[in-house]
């Protein structure tokens, strides 16, 4: 069972989001079957294949939701058996996840989600590059991140404004 205030959750999260990142040219399943052990190892999970399958399945959801293009609601079914059992201790009462091993990461990740959603609506998004597959999750006090990362995505398209502007003066 895990601890549901695990700070680490709001990185797997992300992690979870970001796993199918552009490269050369397309994008790449950091999850597809031959890689997905070790990528879930190190952040708790069990390395099987069917916890890898719900780790796809659960992403794909949470991407589209993020991104806009469905509803929350769609994320419905993953939490379907979970449930949040309280333990009191001295130092008071907390909540520890219950679900099937298999299904730990991708729930602490939904858990994730709706922790921010609650606390920090709207700082969840997409990446503002068009090209780049990745989210963020903005801390910043103003609330104006727009880039996964401002030395790669922000950089570029900083650096192609300046050039189209460039060019439209000459």
């Amino acid at each position: 069972m895990v601890q549901t205030t695990n700070p680490d959750d709001e990185r797997v999260l992300l992690d979870l989001l970001n796993s199918t990142p552009v490269a050369e040219g397309g994008f790449t399943d950091l999850l597809a079957d031959g890689d997905a052990a070790s990528w879930t190892r190190p952040r708790g999970g069990t390395g099987s294949p069917a916890e890898a399958a719900n780790l796809r399945r659960v992403r794909d959801r949470l991407q589209a939701v993020v991104r806009g293009t469905e509803p929350a609601a769609a994320l419905t079914a993953s939490l379907r058996g979970v449930r949040l059992l309280p333990d009191v201790t001295e130092a008071g009462l907390s909540w520890r996840l219950d679900v099937e091993d298999d299904r730990h990461l991708a729930t602490r990740a939904l858990l994730a989600w709706g922790r921010a959603q609650e606390q920090m609506p709207g700082r969840l998004r997409p990446c503002a590059n068009d090209e780049c597959r990745l989210f963020l999750l903005d801390h910043s006090r103003p609330n104006t991140a727009r880039w996964c990362s401002m030395k790669v995505c922000g950089n570029r398209l900083k650096a192609r404004r300046h050039y189209e502007r460039s060019q439209a003066a000459d």
